[in-house]
């Protein structure tokens, strides 16, 4: 393009390849970091370095890790007994953020999708069955989605093999939400999950 250098173009290509990020945004990141220092656009080019080479699995859980194990697999407070199956890390970091969920985590990787050629054998479900010798509740954290409720449904089949009891996230409407602007099979899910109310 003229009037572009050629360096700024390459930049621009290659930051509007990241997930929510068009053209427009990518040139004002370009020229974002030319304006910097050049030890700040160091720093950006070694941390991303930095996350290819020192970035792994967890060989017991699967979670990203710069640690072998890794930090929840390693802290001996967490409950064993109770395991929640995720699609991803990114998964885990959200439920952390909760401070609620005391237990450990096991990472598939993905979720089962034969239009993308992806099925059980292409996830950590192996390295999950031989995780479940102290487990006592495996909670099945997977987003409600065609994909999701397939990878449930066949993991829920696995498990039966093992005396484990099998749980799913409760799915509904979130805290704040309001009746007239839930689509339907957000209220249909509401109204198979509900819950008694104690009468004291």
């Amino acid at each position: 393009m003229a009037g572009i250098p050629e360096v700024i173009l390459r930049v621009e290509s290659l930051f509007s390849k990241f997930p929510g990020i068009g053209r427009k945004s990518a040139r004002r990141i370009a020229f974002y970091l030319m304006d910097r220092e050049r030890e700040d656009v160091v720093q950006v080019a070694e941390a991303l370095i930095d996350l290819k080479d020192k970035i792994t699995h967890c060989p017991v859980c699967n979670h990203i890790t710069e640690k072998i194990p890794c930090d929840i697999c390693a802290a001996v407070q967490r409950d064993e007994s109770i395991l929640c199956v995720v699609e991803d890390s990114m998964d885990v970091i959200s439920l952390e953020r909760t401070v609620s969920f005391k237990g450990k985590y096991h990472v598939l990787g993905g979720l089962i999708s034969p239009l993308d050629g992806v099925g059980p054998d292409d996830l950590a479900i192996e390295s999950l069955m031989v995780r479940l010798d102290k487990v006592k509740e495996v909670i099945l954290a997977i987003n409600p989605s065609v994909e999701g409720d397939t990878t449930s449904f066949y993991l829920s089949r696995m498990l039966r093999k093992f005396p484990v009891k099998v749980t799913r996230l409760a799915r509904g409407i979130p805290i704040g939400g309001d009746l007239e602007y839930t689509d339907e099979a957000t209220l249909a899910r509401a109204i198979e999950g509900r819950i008694e109310i104690p009468n004291e």
